[in-house]
């Protein structure tokens, strides 16, 4: 007889910790706070986005704030942290028996919805104090090798089928959906009021994925 089982068998299961109250609202005020974060680096940027104006938004005073966040920089790269998250999420949905190239245009065009309804954050620029921040951020670093490795094989697969060019490198294919995340048509599209934001979205699909050489 397993001792070891039966000594597990008579052992009382452990149960979680229940959070205090406190907690909970600690966690609750963070999420507003990220919530809000993300909407500013979605309409102005991080550049132009200030901590009174996030402190502001979500009612609380700047010296609340910085007792979650210390820096302008952790407020973004919590959000930017989020928004991997939920890439990560979106991608584990995707329909696994779909084709790589129908994989690729599913996810370009949930990243456009969410850029359209003002959930998805502006890239920070190359000598941004962000970036700084974010390649030194585990989890951001970690959920961007994840999403790009999933990305990245189904574009070489798409590419073995024959349904993307082959002699483009897959980086150069990669960096070019990515940017479909932050693509300004989207916004002067909408602007011009002319077309729905389903309409917009499979414009900017066509352009992205077919091209516009005549057929």
């Amino acid at each position: 007889m397993d001792m070891n089982a039966i000594s597990s068998a008579l052992t009382p299961a452990k149960v979680p910790a229940k959070i205090s109250f406190k907690a909970q609202m600690l966690l609750a005020r963070e999420d507003a706070i990220i919530k809000v974060v993300n909407q500013l680096l979605a309409e102005k940027g991080f550049e132009a986005m200030t901590v009174d104006e996030v402190a502001a938004n979500v009612g609380i005073a700047k010296a609340s704030l910085y007792k979650h966040f210390p820096s302008k920089e952790d407020l973004a790269a919590a959000a930017m942290v989020g928004v991997m998250q939920r890439a990560q999420a979106f991608l584990d949905t995707v329909a696994p028996d779909a084709s790589a190239l129908d994989k690729l245009r599913t996810v370009v065009r949930w990243t456009m919805g969410l850029k359209l309804h003002g959930e998805m954050p502006s890239l920070p620029s190359q000598n941004s104090s962000l970036r700084t921040t974010l390649m030194a951020n585990t989890a951001y670093m970690d959920g961007l090798m994840d999403v790009s490795d999933r990305l990245g094989a189904w574009i070489e697969q798409a590419q073995s089928d024959g349904a993307i060019n082959p002699k483009l490198p897959a980086i150069a294919v990669l960096y070019t959906l990515y940017a479909r995340a932050c693509d300004p048509v989207l916004e002067f599209l909408k602007m011009g009021g002319l077309h729905e934001n389903a309409q917009i979205i499979e414009l900017v699909m066509s352009t992205c994925f077919e091209g516009i050489n005549a057929r």
